[in-house]
């Protein structure tokens, strides 16, 4: 559908359908923030032997997040006197819409996805690396120890956990033959890439969580130390898009880990009848969930602890997978 798009001559008509499909995914991800934001209390409230949001939209409280980002919009929007004021608004934007753009290259069936770049992954690896530099110049603009203190953790971890991130998919690479992410999915349709490199999935999965501000990774925002960290002088919508922003990376996210090592839309043998979209969303909706467990589960870590695990832990782990990926394509893949 799209690729004809891609093929035709420019024009108006080309430009108000990319615009169009573009603003249908937006609605698509803010339905899956304002959810995703209900369930993860949902699922934290249960773990804590909590009912969780019960009171505005019924019992089950579906429009307890509604009402909270409606707050969040009607709120003062203030800025400090002596905050860099053009780079204190300019840092939201750049902290969200790198997460909006990495969506463009996700595969979410055979035939839904917007750009299908030969370089996708790449794509992602970039794009997504932007949003450092508006948390880091949030923490910077707003004038504030505290603010600033959490713009210099959220850099050094994400720099940090980039790099066995990276290098973790390196051995779905070398199975697939390429860096396009519909590529790697259809080379996942005899077996998915986690039973291959269990290893790489592993470290994948912990540096995205990492990668999020995620418990137990969520140093930048630690409200116990830094009362609420890089954003703390943000309000009203601006603090908004600062939210905005983590839930839709965990989105990306998500979908991500489900086209590099869970088969994408790919059905378990036996159940092809079920439509890919069914089966995209339910193994996407497990590693939501997954993430949602570890934030109930586990302390946040040390400062000293987080950086130590990326580098004496993460980076090894990801270096051998490459190795092991590569004795797996010689012996089992020729």
């Amino acid at each position: 559908m799209m690729n004809d798009l891609l093929h035709s001559q420019p024009g108006w008509y080309n430009a108000a359908v990319f615009f169009v499909m573009g603003a249908v995914l937006l609605l698509v991800v803010l339905g899956f923030v304002t959810y995703a934001i209900l369930a993860e209390r949902k699922v934290l409230g249960f773990i804590q032997l909590r009912p969780g949001p019960n009171r505005v939209g019924g019992k089950l409280g579906l429009l307890q997040t509604v009402a909270d980002v409606f707050k969040l919009l009607i709120k003062e929007d203030t800025i400090p006197k002596l905050a860099d004021k053009p780079l204190f608004i300019l840092a939201p934007v750049l902290a969200f819409s790198p997460a909006f753009m990495v969506l463009a290259v996700m595969p979410f069936t055979e035939h839904v996805q917007f750009a299908d770049l030969g370089v996708g992954l790449l794509y992602y690896v970039g794009i997504s690396g932007i949003s450092t530099i508006g948390i880091l110049i949030g923490g910077w603009a707003s004038n504030n120890k505290y603010s600033l203190l959490g713009g210099m953790r959220a850099a050094a971890q994400m720099i940090s956990y980039e790099i066995p991130l990276v290098i973790s998919v390196v051995g779905v690479i070398l199975f697939a033959g390429s860096l396009n992410l519909t590529d790697i999915v259809e080379g996942q349709k005899n077996v998915a890439y986690i039973f291959l490199s269990p290893i790489g999935f592993f470290v994948f999965l912990i540096a995205s969580i990492a990668e999020l501000n995620r418990t137990p990774f969520d140093l930048p925002e630690a409200e116990s130390e830094l009362v609420a960290g890089y954003h703390v002088e943000y309000s009203g919508f601006r603090f908004a898009f600062f939210m905005l922003s983590e839930y839709v990376y965990l989105f990306a996210m998500a979908s991500l880990t489900t086209v590099l090592f869970l088969g994408g839309w790919n059905p378990i043998p036996f159940l092809e009848f079920i439509p890919g979209a069914v089966w995209f969303a339910l193994k996407f909706s497990i590693v939501v969930f997954f993430m949602i467990w570890i934030r109930g589960t586990l302390p946040r870590l040390r400062a000293d602890q987080l950086m130590e695990f990326a580098w004496k832990v993460l980076l090894p782990l990801a270096l051998l997978n490459i190795f092991l990926s590569a004795a797996v394509k010689e012996l089992f893949l020729k």
